[in-house]
């Protein structure tokens, strides 16, 4: 079986490009913003789930999701946020599950699982290490913005939605701080993952 290593963090942080640096270190990818889109396509038995609990409302006239329109109900207010993700979790770890089964047979040793919402979700109890990915409050909000053409106001609901730096820094075996320049982050991404193949190698 793979070794799943959980890479999570602040939104913004830069975990795209770390997770670029550990596929090319060997990882298999698992991303779960992926499937988070995946489990939530027209017709599908979680989208119908989450319709009946916010509303029609945040379908569009064809059936799909209407991103934005759930964003704003969910992201103002913790108590349907917390709703959504009680709704929207166990889909998405059933087919963590299932895309962790395919890469091991595929003969994948390491993968990685890229996963904004690890703890919240559980999904860390998958892992064997979890690495976090942050950088400063300013750098981040910047991108948010620039990344999702958002505003502002928005973007910074989104930022405290999410747990502390400080939550991240205590409940992961490995910290990436990306609040330098793009050089040191893929750097200190590459010393991460070399860290983590020789922990895990001298382990078997």
């Amino acid at each position: 079986m793979s070794i799943v290593i959980g890479l999570t963090g602040q939104t913004g942080a830069g975990k795209t490009t770390v997770c670029r640096v550990f596929e090319q270190k060997g990882f298999g990818i698992i991303n779960a913003d992926t499937i988070a889109r995946r489990v939530v396509e027209k017709g599908k038995p979680c989208l119908m789930e989450l319709a009946a609990a916010f509303g029609k409302e945040i379908l569009s006239g064809s059936g799909e999701l209407d991103r934005k329109k759930l964003g704003s109900i969910v992201f103002s207010h913790k108590d349907k946020l917390t709703l959504l993700n009680s709704i929207i979790y166990p889909y998405i770890t059933e087919d963590i599950r299932g895309d962790i089964e395919k890469l091991s047979q595929q003969g994948k040793e390491f993968i990685l699982l890229d996963a904004p919402t690890l703890f919240e979700s559980g999904a860390d109890k998958l892992c064997s290490a979890v690495a976090a990915v942050t950088a400063d409050e300013d750098i981040r909000l910047e991108r948010i913005i620039r990344r999702d053409g958002i505003t502002e106001k928005q973007a910074r609901a989104r930022m405290s939605s999410q747990h502390t730096e400080e939550f991240f820094r205590n409940n992961s075996s490995y910290v990436i701080d990306n609040s330098k320049g793009e050089r040191e982050l893929f750097e200190a991404a590459e010393k991460t993952a070399d860290s983590i193949i020789k922990r895990f190698h001298s382990a078997r």
